[in-house]
């Protein structure tokens, strides 16, 4: 097969090219299908030009898994400690690179319409969107792209890089497909995040998710890792970044926090995903989307757009109430937000308002919204001048002053909002006082 390139045009990587092999997958059933699938759900309600695809962000996402691979696969770039790592699978280079391309391209097919928005609560217990985008990439369509290649491409080594080792538990991974699978879906140089972040911010107007990636990516390495070694004496290799790139690496995580704080988790943007669940909730067969592959492939955005805006002009039709809030923005309002004073009296303040709201006014007027991030910035090994391997909070102090974004909302519905707003005033501080404690 002739190897011809082609070119995507692109607002953030200005040209993203792919061989014929890699046209293939993005003229696929399950790849054409991220056409129609928003990449921030329904946060072009708020910001409007918010409307790009998880399409455009694969595409990205595989632009920029190819540029890491070539920076640290550099034999300029790899160390004498990393080179044992590298020279078993010179020869092999190429097909890996291909093979990370590849997993980079699929890395997202799997995700249900509006993405994130409803994936939690609405698949069956066992089931996320990475489950799904493994069934997709080891279904007999997609493996006959696979063995067609030149060389064939393993399925196996496609879904360890696309998914990598947290949602591949069940599958070993060497230390090298460890390395590459942490390109796409890494804690801290993940080129999905690297893409979205970069993406996410242009297309809603805002500049918080910026940085210098051209830099960071120039100085990614595959290093010793910074932790303690095992009982061995070993120690394995991750993706670091020299000690000249690092301003970059806390631009990008600072980034992250404040794409969270002021877009992801913006109080409207999140009320219309509750609301989004709820009208799904009732128009779903049994309450949850199907994980059968077919089914999947044929549902999306376009479809459940088309079901609001049924629902929402009709009284009758399943799911009207949630549709009608958010196709006419009728959405709740926000009553109560997370309040360092009320935390330190009572940690679970947010909840206590929610049960009191709820027992004097009943729970159908109220939705509750709590999220905490887990951890906060991740640890990465970065090598210094001297050559000296050393963890990232080290020698970050601003990796370790990066807060953690934590929400706790609590929306009510319009019609009931002035009066439980002045009855919350009034009963506030019995509400948030601190629990009793148990003898």
């Amino acid at each position: 097969m002739t190897k011809s390139i082609h070119e995507i045009r692109d607002p953030i990587h200005v040209f993203i090219r792919l061989n014929s092999q890699e046209r293939r997958v993005v003229n696929s059933r399950p790849f054409q299908r991220l056409r129609h699938i928003h990449q921030l759900a329904l946060t072009y309600l708020v910001y409007p030009s918010a409307t790009h695809r998880r399409f455009e962000h694969s595409l990205g996402v595989m632009e920029l898994a190819g540029r890491v691979f070539d920076v640290i696969t550099s034999q300029h770039n790899v160390s004498n400690d990393i080179r044992s790592l590298i020279e078993p699978i010179q020869g092999e280079l190429p097909y890996w690179r291909t093979v990370l391309r590849m997993a980079a391209l699929c890395h997202d097919l799997g995700h249900l319409p509006f993405s994130h928005a409803a994936e939690k609560e609405l698949l069956r217990e066992g089931w996320n969107h990475e489950r799904i985008t493994r069934s997709i990439i080891e279904s007999d369509e997609m493996a006959a792209i696979w063995s067609q290649m030149i060389p064939p491409l393993a399925t196996t080594h496609i879904v360890k890089l696309a998914l990598g080792k947290k949602e591949a538990k069940d599958l070993e991974f060497s230390n090298w497909e460890a390395i590459l699978s942490e390109i796409i879906t890494g804690d801290a140089f993940g080129v999905d995040r690297i893409d979205y972040l970069l993406r996410d911010s242009h297309h809603a107007g805002v500049s918080y998710g910026k940085f210098d990636h051209y830099r960071l990516i120039d100085t990614l390495r595959i290093l010793p890792s910074s932790r303690p070694s095992d009982e061995t004496g070993s120690s394995e290799p991750a993706l670091g970044v020299q000690e000249g790139g690092l301003h970059s690496a806390e631009a990008m995580l600072l980034a992250r926090y404040f794409m969270f704080s002021q877009v992801y988790f913006h109080r409207v943007r999140r009320i219309y995903d509750i609301h989004l669940k709820d009208f799904l909730k009732e128009r779903l067969d049994g309450g949850s989307f199907s994980t059968q592959i077919e089914d999947h492939l044929r549902l999306t955005d376009n479809e459940v757009t088309a079901a609001l805006l049924e629902a929402a002009r009709r009284a009758d039709e399943p799911g009207h109430l949630h549709a009608d809030r958010i196709v006419n923005r009728r959405h709740f309002r926000l009553l109560y937000e997370r309040n360092p004073d009320d935390v330190k009296k009572n940690p679970n303040a947010g909840k206590s308002v929610f049960d009191a709201l709820c027992a004097n006014f009943g729970e159908e007027h109220f939705r509750h919204d709590r999220f905490s991030q887990t951890g906060g910035a991740p640890d990465f090994p970065v090598e210094l001048r001297n050559g000296e391997i050393v963890s990232s909070f080290v020698k970050s102090e601003t990796l370790n002053r990066i807060p953690v974004v934590s929400i706790d909302n609590l929306f009510a519905e319009r019609s009931i909002y002035e009066e439980a707003q002045r009855w919350f005033e009034d009963n506030r501080n019995d509400i948030v006082r601190p629990p009793e404690k148990e003898n």
